[in-house]
């Protein structure tokens, strides 16, 4: 099994998950978070002053999917998250060794 992780900019949440489903991702978390990469923030004026805005807002979303799906997934958020400016985020993928549903008890692909 393999933990998708993306980084993402917050208007592409809906065109990611409407690219997921079709490939059979069940569930995936979704959290707000803020940060920066290259574009080391930006500047913003706020009541006619200027300030440096150093952590933008950005979604972050993991989804644990069985190993042989996991290029898919990934092509389909790089895909769905590309909008060729700056700040179209990262995706990270990590092997996740075991996994059970706490409700059931079931076990690895079984839980997901």
């Amino acid at each position: 099994m393999k933990m998708i992780i993306a980084i993402i900019k917050p208007f592409k949440l809906d065109d990611v998950r409407e690219a997921l489903t079709p490939l059979g991702v069940q569930g995936l978390t979704v959290t707000e978070v803020k940060g920066f990469g290259r574009q080391k923030g930006q500047t913003e004026i706020y009541r006619g002053a200027e300030y440096h805005v150093s952590f933008l807002p950005k979604v972050k979303i993991e989804v644990v999917v069985p190993s042989d799906l996991a290029d898919q997934v990934i092509e389909a958020i790089a895909k769905s998250a590309h909008t060729g400016k700056i700040g179209d985020g990262k995706i990270f993928m990590l092997d996740i060794e075991r996994a059970m549903r706490i409700r059931t008890g079931e076990l690895d692909a079984s839980a997901i």
